[in-house]
């Protein structure tokens, strides 16, 4: 069930008409001509204004937040942070709950397979120019969302050991909405016309990123490949050193499932090419280096960049040892009206030792088995990576900005 608190909602938005509010002299009645435009995708992040219980809203009530931070189309801030943004509910549909493999079969058992989930087919983004600009959405997922970084390391000369508190590495992000919307492409008048010369991203440079596939540590192995889009542009000194759309490849360097024992799953991650866009593939070397996740997710990461699960916490281990006394309890009596059952001859106090005896084993197999915590990171995760080393890159398109 989806507590009342500021959602961070994950939303893919297919945007008909975004020119709509662009030209505000266009009537409904002007035909269309000319070949079609060219269009690029935009990545907006949304802090809500209020707490909202999804399963309760209705056709036609309203959602309003800001923009949690700038969106940029190539190198263009189209909609600055802080801009208002408003949902408006068009329906409730029926969705499946994505599985969690955290808590026992019991559990989940009693969990509703199903929830109603909210389709915005309406929303605008406030540009500017103080217009409203309609976008049509569909939602993809609700979570409320942490932001996580490397733990910090040992110093070399301090006897202090290293840092494992998790509440050091995680910061709360509020409500959120993370929205992908299709929009035509933008022409820079502030970009410098000239051909742009080649530009080196040093070492240590961040860049933040968007998944365009679902990765976790159960699922993927290593040598398993997947992409990233760059949604913020990469600048040093105003000068464009890679614009918003560039994608990034990646490979999964090495990859563990979450075992037996609470043992949690683990997954690294490197990036290895990058592609800016209208130019070629040129190899990279990247590592994460923080990401934005759901917060039931309890996902860490150390400073080599390897994420993994954290300790398993008080509730999962009051409730798995309370399914456990319970298995126990089916087991033994469950063994006893059996063996009475097969023979006549027993009683209670003769097939006694026997069921402990399978109540134990039966309950203790259970204990052993589980899983600890998998390392999930869904489609549209945001990421940052950090060059490990200086990129030679070129540009086709962008070299500098003189403003936004």
């Amino acid at each position: 069930m989806i507590p009342n608190l500021r959602l961070s909602l994950v939303i893919v938005l297919c945007l008909a008409v975004y020119s709509a509010a662009q030209d505000s002299t266009a009537g409904p009645d002007k035909p269309d001509s000319g070949p079609p435009v060219n269009v690029s995708n935009l990545y907006l992040k949304v802090s809500l204004d209020s707490a909202i219980k999804v399963s309760k809203l209705k056709p036609g009530d309203e959602v309003s937040g800001k923009l949690f931070q700038d969106v940029y189309q190539g190198s263009i801030d189209v909609f600055p942070a802080s801009s208002a943004v408003r949902l408006t509910v068009d329906r409730l549909e029926r969705r499946r709950r994505p599985l969690n493999d955290h808590w026992p079969w019991v559990i989940k058992a009693f969990t509703p397979r199903h929830e109603n989930w909210p389709v915005f087919r309406t929303t605008s983004v406030m540009d500017p120019n103080g217009l409203r600009v309609p976008l049509d959405v569909s939602i993809i997922s609700v979570n409320k969302e942490v932001e996580i970084a490397p733990k910090a390391k040992k110093n070399s000369g301090s006897a202090m050991p290293e840092v494992h508190s998790l509440h050091k590495t995680r910061s709360e992000l509020g409500s959120l909405v993370t929205l992908i919307a299709s929009a035509p492409l933008i022409e820079n008048g502030n970009v410098n016309p000239s051909a742009p010369p080649p530009v080196t991203i040093p070492s240590g440079t961040e860049a933040k990123v968007v998944l365009l596939r679902d990765i976790s540590a159960s699922k993927n192995h290593a040598n398993d490949t997947f992409q990233a889009r760059l949604v913020e542009p990469v600048l040093k000194e105003s000068k464009i050193l890679l614009p918003e759309g560039t994608l990034f490849e990646g490979r999964v360097l090495r990859s563990r499932a979450p075992r037996t024992l609470s043992r949690s799953g683990s997954i690294l991650l490197t990036f290895t090419n990058m592609t800016v866009p209208g130019g070629k593939s040129s190899p990279v070397a990247a590592s994460v280096g923080g990401a934005q996740i759901n917060q039931g997710s309890h996902t860490v990461i150390d400073p080599e960049g390897l994420m993994h699960g954290d300790r398993p916490g008080k509730a999962w281990m009051l409730v798995n040892i309370g399914t456990t006394a319970g298995i126990a309890k089916l087991a033994d009596d469950g063994s006893q009206l059996l063996i009475e059952a097969l023979v006549s001859t027993a009683t209670d106090v003769s097939t006694a030792g026997t069921a402990r005896i399978i109540s134990t084993c039966v309950s203790g197999i259970f204990f052993l088995t589980r899983h600890g915590r998998d390392v999930v990171l869904p489609k549209y995760t945001q990421m940052k990576i950090i060059f490990d080393r200086p990129v030679p890159a070129s540009n086709p398109t962008l070299s500098s900005v003189t403003g936004n």
